[in-house]
């Protein structure tokens, strides 16, 4: 390699660096907290005022019950019989002291506040047994889990608030895939005990792990059975959520790190009223199916405020799968997120795959995703059915992304954005398939002032041929990239005063689309005098504006008529 170019790239490395430091601290300078005032400024459909949850004067600690801070006491007792104390009374909060409390499962009750001080650490056990076969929902499913660590169904008024830390003890439930560790990490992990897969590029904890993730092969993380003592056989491989909260109102978690889930960190499932702010939600980035938030089948949230550094998607929007999610047919709908930073994740905002029932009405506004593997994430597949519809996005900040700021994949085979050793990128079937019930749906999407730069590719739209993406519109934008955007089986795409710059290739790819209009779209290639190819038998209706004829490629596919340069 000429030293003139070894130099070039060493200060292409520099440049990237510096913008992310100063983007890091700017944002920490400049950005103003949200708060309950300003939270629904600016959002673009009405939704009720989010009922914040308000407890009586009645405060007991969990010492007066007999609870040891010594970090081996298992204090389970204890805290339930406190959290019965504070229901007697008619409800209040249950204080957890500075200290290390081990603790089996707590389950949260109506009326309660679950306060932790400054310095406390609530640890939960790495005791298997203490968390009984429940029915429950994961991943969309009608399913049997393992009892989450904090778990509550049915309830009205219930927070999480203070400062002190949850961690899950989530590395005793997790199997740990070899290429997400250094050798010497991996070496000490396999002395630790466990067992390996047949061709030792996994790990598991137990041999009841490695029959569920063999029984669950092709399926996601849900065994195909329906019996109970079925899936008794592989316990530990059912991993629970951290946080599942079912069917209840004013919700309002406050405060507090949630960490080392043994599954997702939170997962809100069928709740109304719900405000999550000012957390800390970490996971190990080699957490399989470590996500940061779940929203699943909720109505009227909120969420600003918080930090995310997890193993798989931070803040992730759902409503159920397939049969199951339709059959619920609870939307995830009036939804507010603001204010939050992402700074390792799957996906920074992430719609899917899971929205069997639909997702409506979500603000995302003024979020930074710091190295995601993608920034803005859409994503399901065939056999989902749902609308995904009415999302607006804006002011959002990306840095350093592996694959794309903004991906659209309706053809998601539980792929992680950037592909692992034992995955293979999802097959695009171009075939038009019938549209029924089972058809999934992604429209009326508005994006402006998205910012990204150090990206791999600038963008990807992938529609379905038989369900198109429809209405996705993106404005006031700038998208720096290696590569250029692929826009494909897309009907209704809006560019205006959007910039793509990439270094290789061609800034835009159509392939076809239909009524497609491109208004003041900067564009430039260091490797190309081209900016925009347009290709694909079904194209139509393509315009546009500012561009000169040499800088648009049309390929013979296409019909003469279906594209206007002005």
């Amino acid at each position: 390699m000429p030293i003139f170019e070894k130099l070039y790239n060493r200060l292409r490395i520099m440049k990237k660096i510096l913008t992310l430091v100063m983007t890091t601290l700017i944002f920490s300078a400049c950005v103003a907290q949200e708060s309950e005032e300003t939270i629904y400024e600016g959002v673009e459909f009405e939704m009720p005022k989010v009922v914040i949850p308000t407890f009586p004067d009645y405060r007991v600690s969990i010492v007066d019950f007999g609870a040891i801070a010594d970090g081996t006491t298992k204090n389970t007792q204890a805290i339930a019989e406190a959290i019965s104390d504070v229901v007697k009374n008619g409800g209040g909060t249950v204080v957890i002291p500075r200290g290390i409390w081990v603790t089996g499962p707590v389950t949260l009750k109506s009326n309660l506040n679950l306060h932790l001080e400054d310095g406390a650490l609530l640890l939960f056990t790495d005791d298997k047994d203490d968390y009984p076969l429940i029915g429950t929902s994961f991943e969309g499913l009608d399913t049997y889990r393992c009892l989450s660590p904090i778990n509550g169904n049915g309830l009205e008024n219930v927070a999480i608030t203070g400062n002190g830390t949850i961690d899950g003890n989530g590395d005793a439930w997790r199997a740990v895939k070899k290429s997400k560790m250094s050798e010497s990490q991996w070496k000490q992990l396999v002395k630790s005990g466990g067992m390996l897969s047949e061709d030792g590029k996994n790990w598991y904890p137990s041999e009841s792990y490695r029959r569920g993730a063999e029984a669950t092969s092709g399926f996601f993380n849900v065994p195909k059975t329906s019996s109970k003592e079925d899936f008794a056989q592989f316990k530990d491989f059912l991993r629970p959520v951290m946080v599942s909260i079912v069917n209840s109102k004013n919700v309002l978690l406050d405060g507090p790190t949630f960490q080392n889930s043994p599954a997702w960190n939170i997962h809100p499932l069928m709740c109304e009223n719900v405000t999550i702010r000012n957390l800390n939600v970490r996971n190990p980035w080699y957490s399989q199916n470590g996500d940061g938030l779940d929203l699943e089948s909720c109505k009227n949230a909120l969420i600003y405020n918080n930090t995310f550094d997890v193993g798989d998607d931070a803040i992730c929007i759902k409503s159920g799968k397939n049969e199951d999610g339709r059959k619920r047919g609870v939307p995830t709908a009036n939804v507010i997120i603001k204010n939050n930073i992402v700074y390792h994740g799957h996906g920074g905002f992430v719609v899917g795959s899971e929205m069997s029932g639909g997702v409506k009405n979500i603000h995302v506004s003024k979020c930074t995703f710091m190295g995601t593997d993608t920034g803005l994430r859409f994503k399901s597949t065939r056999g989902r059915g749902g609308v995904v519809e009415n999302i607006y996005i804006s002011d959002i900040d990306m840095i350093n992304i592996p694959t794309e700021p903004i991906r659209f994949n309706l053809f998601y085979g539980g792929q992680s954005p950037v592909l692992e050793d034992d995955q293979e990128a999802a097959v695009i079937d171009e075939e038009m398939m019938p549209v029924t019930e089972k058809t999934p749906s992604f429209k009326d999407i508005y994006m402006t002032n998205i910012r990204a730069v150090g990206c791999e590719t600038a963008g990807y739209f992938q529609g379905l041929p038989e369900m198109n993406l429809k209405n996705i519109n993106i404005s006031n934008s700038n998208l720096e990239a290696r590569k250029g955007i692929n826009l494909i089986d897309a009907d209704g795409v809006n560019f205006t005063n959007v910039s793509v710059k990439v270094e290789k290739g061609l800034p835009l790819t159509i392939y076809n689309g239909k009524n497609i209009t491109l208004d003041g779209l900067s564009a430039s290639s260091q490797s190309s005098k081209i900016k925009v190819k347009v290709m694909g038998a079904k194209t139509d209706k393509v315009v546009t504006k500012g561009l000169d004829k040499s800088e648009v490629e049309i390929s013979s596919q296409v019909s003469k008529k279906a594209t206007k340069i002005q």
